[in-house]
C-alpha cells in the first residue's frame, strides 16, 4: 500500500476547497453578468420612454437608463445587492428598474430554477404577484416613514414570492441607502433620535405578569371573528365565511420579545437557559421568543418543506428577515413566574446578516392565510409592534462629530454599506469563522485516525472510545447543534445545477456543508464512502450510538441470513436512481420524496415535526436497536450516491490475512453492517469504515492467524529462554485445545523465531 504523510492528505480538502474558492472567484464579474441579462430585454421594457442602457457603473453595478441625454433612472440586478436565494436553492434573478427618487419602475424576472415555477404553477402568476411592487417608493422605507411594502402571495408557491418580494425591496433600499441614485437629498433633514443601547447591567427576574405589564412581552391577541371581519373588508368574502369555530373562540394570541436582553431573557428562559443563549449568541447578535396559541398556528408547515417560517417576519427599518429552521429552537415551557401553559414556544437568533437592534422600534408581522376554492388562498398580514420599555436602555456617549459629506445623512453607517456590499456567501463565512475552525480541526484528526489506523486499532480499549467519542461529536455538534446534515438532496441539486447552469452561491453560503463536501469528495478517493457513512453522518451516529446502548443493556442482536441481507443491498440503490430520475423531471418532486431520509425530522428539526415523520424516524431507530444501521445497510439513497464514485479509490487500506474467509470467518460475522462476504474479501460499497476488521487483524487472543503467531513466538521464547548452567533444557508445555501436549509431541519447528 502507498504510504503517505498525514499532512499530505491533510492538504487534500483544504487544496479541494481552495480550488472550488478560486472557481468561484473566477466567474464572471458582477457588471459582466448585468450586461448579460440587460442583452435579454429591451430598454423599453425596463422605463417605457426609454432608447438604450448606459455602461454599468461601480460594484455592485447599476445601468443608467436613458432617454437621448436624459437619464430616466436605473437598472440593477436584484441578487447583486441581496439574498435571492429561492426553493431551489439558487438565486432569483429580477432586474429592477429605479428612479433616481428611489421609485421602483418594473421588475423583470430574467432567471430562476425554482421547480415550483418551472412546473405546476404559470410563471406568469408569479410576475404578477411580484409587480404588485411597481410604484412603491422604496426611499420612503430606507428613511423609516413607511412599512415595507408586501407583495400578493401565490397559493402553492409562498416561499419563492416571498423570497423575490424580499429580494426587490431589500435590493432597493440598500441602493438607496447608498447613495448612488443620486436622489432624494434635497429634502429637509429629519432629527435624529437620541441613540440608546440596552443596558446589560440590568438583570433580574421577574414574574410573567410583570413582563407582561409593562411591554417587555407584547401580546397580538386576535378572535376567529376578527380575521373573518378583515378578510371580508378586504374583499375575500370566501376565504371570511372558510373560518373553523365560532367568532368569539380563540384564533391566536401571540407573544414577542428580546431574550437576549438580560432580565427578560433570564425571567423567560431561566438563568441555565439564558446562559447557553448567551455563548451560542455572536458578538452583537438577538434572539427572539415568539408563543403562542389558538386555532392558528403562527409556525405553520412551510419550514418543514423549505426550511422557512413563512408565517412570521421581522421588521426593523425598512428591513425584513425570515427565520430559517437553522435559526430555531423548540422550547417546552416559559421559565417565568406565572406564565401561561403555551403550545408553541419557539427560540429563533436573528441571522448575523441581518442589521438587528432591539434598543430601537421593531416588528412581528404575523401572515394569516386562508384556503379559496381547490388551490388558492387569501392572506392578511397582522403586525405586533414591539418597543422596549425605558427601563432595560441607556443613553449611548455619542461620538464626536466628523466632517462628512452631505448625502452621508441619509445613509447608514460605512461599516453597513461594507456589510450589503458584500455577497452574502462571504457574509456567512466571515461570521462562522469559529465553527469553520472547528470543522476543520475535526476533519482534520479524523485524518489523522485514519493514516494512523494500525497504531490506534493495535490498541482496542483506546480506539472504542476514541470512535464513541467521535461519533458523540458528530451527533451532537455537527448534527444537532449545527445541522450540518448532509442528504441526498445535495447530490440532487448539485447534479441539477450542472446540467441547468452551475452557481457557487448556494453551495458556499452553507460553509460547514460545503467543507463536508469537499472533504468527502476528497475521501472517496481514498477510501470510499466510509469516512462519511461512518464517522461523519449525525443520523449514522445515532443510530450506532443507540445500538451500542441496546447492546449493554442485553437487548437481543439479529443477524440476517446472507443470501436475505445481500438481496436487500440494492434497495437503496434502487431508491436513489428512481430519486435521481423524478430530479431530471422536477427537482421539487424529488425533494418531497427525498423524505425517505429521516435526517431532516431526526437531526436538522429534532423530532419536532408531525407525527406520521417522527413516527417514520423512531421506527428506523428502533429496528436499528436489533440490526445495527439498518437504515445505512438497506435504505441510504446518499449512501448509494455516494458508493457509486466510491469505487475510484485509489489505494485498499482494510488488510486481511490469506486464511481470512477460508477457513476463518470471525471478521465477517463480526462486522456491524455485514459487509464482508463468506469468501473473506471486504465490499467496499457496503465498508463504513468502522475498522473492527482491523481491531480483529491486530489482536492475538482474537484472531486465529495472529494467535498462531503468537504461540510460536511463546514457544520460540520459551525455548531459547536463558538457563542456568548445568540445567537440563527448558521443555515448554503448550496447550492444544484445553489438554497439556509434551513438547516431543509437537510438530517441528523452524530454529528462528517466528515474526
Amino acid at each position: 500500500m502507498n504510504r503517505r504523510t498525514p499532512f499530505a492528505f491533510l492538504a487534500v480538502p483544504l487544496l479541494v476547497a481552495a480550488c472550488l474558492l478560486l472557481a468561484a472567484a473566477g466567474q464572471p464579474a458582477a457588471a459582466g453578468e448585468l450586461d448579460r441579462y440587460l442583452g435579454k430585454v429591451a430598454p423599453q421594457d425596463i422605463f417605457p420612454q426609454a432608447e438604450r442602457f448606459g455602461p454599468p457603473q461601480g460594484e455592485p453595478p447599476i445601468a443608467p437608463v436613458m432617454r437621448g441625454e436624459e437619464r430616466l433612472g436605473f437598472v440593477y440586478l436584484n441578487s447583486d445587492f441581496a439574498n435571492a436565494v429561492g426553493y431551489s436553492g439558487k438565486p432569483i434573478k429580477m432586474l429592477v428598474g429605479i428612479e433616481a427618487s428611489g421609485v421602483v419602475r418594473s421588475i423583470r424576472l430574467v432567471d430562476h430554477k425554482e421547480p415550483i415555477v418551472l412546473i405546476g404553477i404559470p410563471e406568469e402568476r408569479i410576475v404578477a404577484a411580484v409587480n404588485s411592487l411597481i410604484g412603491k417608493d422604496t426611499a420612503a422605507v430606507a428613511h423609516g416613514a413607511e412599512r415595507p411594502p408586501q407583495v400578493d402571495i401565490v397559493s402553492g408557491a409562498t416561499v419563492t414570492v416571498l423570497v423575490m418580494g424580499d429580494s426587490v425591496v431589500r435590493s432597493a433600499v440598500s441602493l438607496v441607502r447608498s447613495g448612488r441614485l443620486g436622489g432624494g437629498t434635497d429634502a429637509a433633514p429629519v432629527a435624529a433620535p437620541v441613540a440608546r443601547a440596552i443596558d446589560m447591567s440590568v438583570s433580574e427576574i421577574r414574574s410573567w405578569e410583570d413582563l407582561v405589564g409593562d411591554g417587555s412581552v407584547r401580546r397580538l391577541n386576535l378572535s376567529v371573528g376578527e380575521v373573518n371581519e378583515a378578510f371580508a373588508r378586504a374583499g375575500q368574502a370566501e376565504a371570511a365565511a372558510q373560518a373553523e369555530g365560532e367568532n368569539e373562540d380563540l384564533f391566536i394570541d401571540l407573544y414577542a420579545a428580546p431574550v437576549s436582553v438580560p432580565t427578560i431573557g433570564r425571567s423567560l428562559l431561566g438563568d441555565e437557559g439564558y446562559e447557553r443563549l448567551t455563548k451560542r449568541l455572536a458578538p452583537g447578535q438577538h434572539a427572539l421568543l415568539v408563543a403562542g396559541e389558538g386555532a392558528y398556528s403562527f409556525k405553520g408547515s412551510g419550514y418543514v418543506r423549505g426550511g422557512i417560517f413563512d408565517r412570521i417576519e421581522l421588521v426593523q427599518d425598512g428591513s425584513t428577515t425570515r427565520f430559517r429552521d437553522r435559526n430555531h429552537t423548540r422550547l417546552g415551557n416559559l421559565a417565568a413566574d406565572g406564565a401561561p401553559d403555551l403550545p408553541e414556544i419557539a427560540l429563533f437568533v436573528v441571522p448575523e446578516h441581518f442589521p438587528f437592534d432591539p434598543a430601537r422600534e421593531w416588528d412581528l408581522q404575523l401572515l394569516v392565510q386562508r384556503p379559496v376554492g381547490a388551490r388558492d388562498k387569501a392572506f392578511l398580514t397582522y403586525d405586533l409592534a414591539y418597543r422596549l420599555p425605558e427601563r432595560y436602555l441607556v443613553a449611548e456617549t455619542p461620538a464626536a462629530p466628523t466632517p462628512a459629506p452631505a448625502l452621508a445623512e441619509a445613509r447608514p453607517s460605512a461599516s453597513m454599506d461594507d456589510v450589503l456590499a458584500m455577497p452574502l456567501w462571504e457574509r456567512i463565512w466571515r461570521d462562522n469563522t469559529v465553527n469553520i475552525s472547528i470543522a476543520a480541526v475535526a476533519i482534520a484528526v479524523l485524518t489523522l485516525i485514519f493514516f494512523f489506523q494500525d497504531w490506534l486499532v493495535s490498541r482496542p480499549r483506546l480506539f472504542t472510545w476514541v470512535r464513541r467519542g467521535y461519533l458523540a461529536f458528530t451527533l451532537f455538534w455537527l448534527g444537532w447543534w449545527m445541522n450540518a446534515q448532509l442528504s441526498v438532496v445535495n447530490v440532487i441539486t448539485f447534479t441539477n445545477a450542472l446540467i441547468t447552469g452551475f452557481s457557487w452561491e448556494y453551495f458556499l453560503a452553507a460553509p460547514l456543508v460545503f467543507i463536508l463536501w469537499s472533504s468527502v469528495a476528497a475521501a472517496l478517493l481514498f477510501w470510499g464512502r466510509g469516512p462519511f457513512c461512518g464517522w461523519l453522518c449525525p443520523f449514522g451516529a445515532l443510530q450506532e450510538l443507540t445500538n451500542n446502548l441496546a447492546r449493554f443493556l442485553k437487548v437481543p442482536q439479529l443477524t440476517l441470513p446472507w443470501g436475505l441481507h445481500e438481496r436487500l443491498w440494492p434497495l437503496k440503490y434502487i431508491i436513489f436512481l428512481v430519486l435521481f430520475g423524478l430530479s431530471l423531471h422536477s427537482v421539487g418532486l424529488a425533494e418531497q420524496w427525498a423524505e425517505v431520509e429521516p435526517f431532516k425530522t431526526a437531526i436538522i428539526l429534532k423530532f419536532a415535526r408531525e407525527w406520521p415523520f417522527v413516527i417514520y424516524a423512531l421506527t428506523l431507530l428502533s429496528i436499528g436497536l436489533f440490526i445495527e444501521r439498518f437504515f445505512c445497510r438497506y435504505l441510504c439513497p446518499l449512501g448509494a450516491a455516494l458508493a457509486i464514485p466510491g469505487r475510484i479509490r485509489m489505494f485498499e487500506w482494510l488488510k486481511r490475512w490469506p486464511e481470512c474467509g477460508s477457513p476463518c470467518h470471525r471478521c465477517a460475522k463480526e462486522c456491524p453492517v455485514e459487509a464482508i462476504h463468506p469468501e473473506g474479501h471486504i465490499n467496499v460499497n457496503e465498508c463504513i469504515y468502522c475498522m473492527h476488521c482491523q481491531e480483529l487483524y491486530h489482536d492475538d487472543q482474537r484472531c486465529p492467524h495472529m494467535i498462531q503467531v503468537r504461540v510460536k513466538r511463546e514457544r520460540w521464547l520459551a525455548q531459547n529462554a536463558p538457563r542456568p548452567a548445568g540445567k537440563a533444557p527448558n521443555k515448554p508445555i503448550i496447550t492444544r485445545n484445553g489438554k497439556a501436549v509434551a513438547d516431543a509431541a509437537r510438530p517441528a519447528e523452524t530454529a528462528g523465531a517466528p515474526s
